[in-house]
């Protein structure tokens, strides 16, 4: 087994990055999204065209990735990528804003989701004790192995995604009713409705930068990482497509506009009764996915922030026995474990909404920044259409920046401020970090 340049073993095959990727992408948002989009375009052909190309989109912001991570695979990932092409700082911030903001409070949301369904199935057991009890057995489960942790996220892909499919097929499998498709008129569609649902649709679609923070454990990253993020996040584009098509098939439009639970609306249609318990479970089954999936990974990009001094010096050991950075996968559990209690996660995540897709526009480019500043560099995959292609994705994703400030000016500022909270700590970090060479 070899063992990548930070100490944490290459145990990560193509299925399991693979299973990262769509296992992270896929959670809430297709059984809910489509009723917000469905209010601000009435046409099923605009929607489904909205869908394809906010899809192909994150795909370029993928393949993007694929490039970076082939040619540094590396724990940490975007870290690694943004203090390659932008210095240390930049990577430094987005570290700051990732452990404190970003990635738990991401894990506290997606758990407290996973403990909304829970307790819906079991509402025998206290509501409250789910996402804690979530958080603390993936990362348990993690803490022992990337292994343990990858057999894990398999497993729970694999039931997101068989729960999915059964939604769709019985969506196909049944007669739709004559008016499915509603009716359009061009007068209706608004730029402002469009711009709102293509939000929609990225937030959907966000989650395949995760297998990045692992790509110092993937086996043969050249080959495994552009492959996995490929199918991966293909994969979850037809998925989605295909999920919105049965809606759409059993729906009409107006009732799919009219409901926030679009898919438990369809599964009552095609499945009765069943279809609302089959629907629970695979939203429980999603979120429990997500949370494993970002626990499996965030707390790499910790580690090798801390390995280069930027951090706590705990979060960059690497466990004697299991082989992972334990200390930072038990100090991201308490992190989130408390915003899951305290509920202020929801609050946290509206401030940096903005500064999630600052860090993926910034990333993106960064193919472009170091292409020219790193030419020789070897480089086993290229992303195509280049410059276009990332390009494209970076400035939807700026766009996407602009917008958050436009419409959440008072929340966005206060992320901005706490985000630049992290420069002077930086500097603290930096000047330890120097005495401590000079020393």
């Amino acid at each position: 087994m070899s063992t990548g340049q930070d100490g944490l073993p290459r145990k990560l095959g193509l299925l399991d990055a693979t299973s990262i990727v769509i296992g992270t992408m896929v959670g809430a948002g297709i059984f809910i999204v489509p009723g917000s989009i469905a209010r601000e375009i009435p046409s099923s052909a605009v929607i489904l065209a909205t869908w394809t190309a906010c899809g192909i989109i994150s795909f370029f912001g993928a393949l993007a990735y694929a490039e970076l991570g082939a040619m540094m695979p590396d724990s940490g990932g975007q870290y690694v990528y943004l203090r390659e092409a932008y210095g240390e700082l930049t990577a430094f911030l987005c570290g700051w804003s990732a452990f404190l903001i970003v990635q738990s409070g991401s894990i506290a949301a997606v758990s407290v989701g996973f403990g909304i369904y829970a307790s819906y199935l079991l509402p025998q057991a206290p509501g409250y004790l789910w996402a804690p009890a979530a958080i603390a057995a993936f990362s348990f489960i993690n803490y022992r192995g990337v292994k343990a942790g990858a057999r894990t996220q398999n497993l729970f892909t694999f039931l997101k995604v068989a729960g999915l499919a059964v939604l769709i097929a019985s969506a196909f499998l049944r007669r739709p009713p004559a008016l499915a498709g509603g009716s359009f008129a061009w007068g209706s569609l608004s730029l402002d409705g469009i711009v709102v649902a293509m939000l929609g649709c990225f937030m959907a679609y966000d989650g395949w930068q995760y297998v990045s923070f692992v790509a110092g454990e993937v086996r043969e990253p050249q080959r495994n990482l552009p492959l996995s993020l490929a199918l991966g996040t293909a994969a979850v584009m037809l998925l989605y497509l295909l999920a919105n098509l049965a809606y759409m098939h059993v729906l009409p439009l107006s009732a799919i506009a009219a409901t926030e639970r679009v898919a438990a609306e369809a599964a009552a249609e095609t499945m009765g009764p069943a279809g609302a318990m089959v629907i629970a479970l695979t939203i429980m089954l999603s979120s429990a996915g997500a949370a494993n999936g970002a626990i499996l990974t965030s707390p790499r990009l910790y580690f090798a922030q801390a390995r280069d001094g930027l951090f706590f010096r705990r979060l960059g050991e690497v466990h004697p026995r299991f082989r992972t950075p334990s200390f930072s996968i038990a100090a991201q559990s308490v992190w989130a474990i408390v915003l899951a209690l305290s509920g202020s996660y929801e609050t946290l995540l509206s401030y940096v909404l903005f500064a999630m897709w600052l860090f993926h526009a910034l990333t993106v480019f960064a193919v472009i920044v170091l292409r020219r500043r790193h030419p020789e560099r070897p480089r086993p995959y290229r992303i195509f259409g280049y410059p276009f292609t990332p390009l494209l994705f970076t400035i939807f994703a700026f766009g996407f920046v602009v917008n958050t400030f436009a419409t959440r000016p008072g929340s966005s500022l206060v992320g901005a401020v706490l985000i630049a909270a992290g420069i002077p700590m930086y500097w603290i970090w930096n000047r330890g970090r120097l005495r401590d060479r000079s020393g």
